[in-house]
């Protein structure tokens, strides 16, 4: 029984996508929770060891393979900064959050180049733009998300990622270019639409929608290097996320489990990049939100303009 159930988990691990996802999208579910099947093998792993189970250990190297091929690289140390690096911090910051000027503070604190926030509501927007505006004079916001700079901003906009079935106001979506030292970036920021798990199952059809929408954006994108910060209500597993996932680059080092902040079970808040690497993230100290704020470090690539192309990166 032991060995059976050790081979099952090393191939719910190793072939996850081939779980359905129709009727009650089991397979965005089990997705969204997948590192922690890890916890599986730990429990398989102490019952193999009190009866003394020769073939239960040797089955459980199965999903301890398949776990370490998944995750292990996220527990690798951090690399060191290199040259051509942007800092960025990732926060829903709660619309209900009572210290907006103590959230404000910790997330500059962190020194990042970048602050992406979402779920602003009036009159705390104020207090984040008055707080931040010393380290942070450039910033731009389009309905409840917004993204503050310590470099020139230009050329914002909307971000259409509203599902059909959202009727009432929604905006929670833009795009800007951010001017570096090392180039024009495009940046993203976007707050996806909220999941429930019910009786019935996941219900995640307009997270999926507005994925899908986000997607399509990144991928017509004229400039080279994207940068995508936001609250995505789903963990880089989820093949939910797929559109983005598919065409943008996620961390390669760091767990960074963000929501919700008093047990946290999954990273939603993402940092993700294209013709750049995400090369570590990870959390920062709680706020007044029920999430926490990610930070996570942007490799971008050298770009030669003689080949057309991002050629290496740093």
């Amino acid at each position: 029984m032991l060995a059976a159930l050790a081979v099952l988990t090393a191939g719910l691990l190793a072939f996850h996508r081939a779980v359905p996802n129709s009727l009650v999208r089991l397979g965005s579910l089990l997705e969204s929770f997948l590192p922690w099947l890890g916890l599986v093998v730990v429990v398989l792993l102490a019952l193999a060891l009190l009866r003394r189970s020769a073939v239960a250990l040797v089955a459980l190297l199965l999903p301890v393979a398949a776990w370490t091929y998944l995750f292990g690289g996220l527990l690798l140390p951090a690399t060191e900064p290199g040259a051509h690096e942007l800092l960025v911090v990732q926060h829903n910051v709660s619309d209900e959050n009572p210290d907006p000027s103590g959230t404000a503070r910790a997330l500059a604190d962190a020194g990042p180049d970048l602050i992406a926030l979402q779920e602003l509501v009036p009159p705390a927007l104020a207090v984040y733009e008055r707080t931040l505006a010393p380290e942070y004079p450039y910033h731009a916001v389009r309905g409840t998300v917004g993204l503050w700079s310590k470099h020139p901003l230009t050329g914002t906009r909307l971000l259409d990622i509203k599902p059909r079935e959202i009727t009432e106001d929604w905006s929670r979506g833009l795009r800007t270019v951010v001017h570096t030292p090392n180039g024009e970036i495009a940046a993203y920021v976007a707050h996806l639409p909220s999941v429930r798990v019910r009786a019935s199952g996941l219900a995640s059809g307009r997270r999926d929608e507005s994925a899908v929408l986000l997607g399509r954006a990144v991928a017509a994108e004229e400039l080279e290097t994207v940068i995508l910060l936001g609250d995505l209500n789903s963990t880089v597993d989820d093949r939910g996320l797929t559109p983005l996932t598919s065409r943008m680059n996620v961390a390669r080092r760091g767990l960074a489990l963000s929501f919700p902040t008093a047990f946290p079970l999954a990273r939603i808040d993402q940092v993700m990049a294209r013709s750049a690497s995400v090369a570590h993230i990870r959390t920062l100290p709680a706020t007044g939100s029920d999430h926490l704020p990610v930070a996570a470090r942007i490799t971008l690539g050298v770009y030669d303009h003689r080949q057309g192309g991002v050629v290496a990166q740093r």
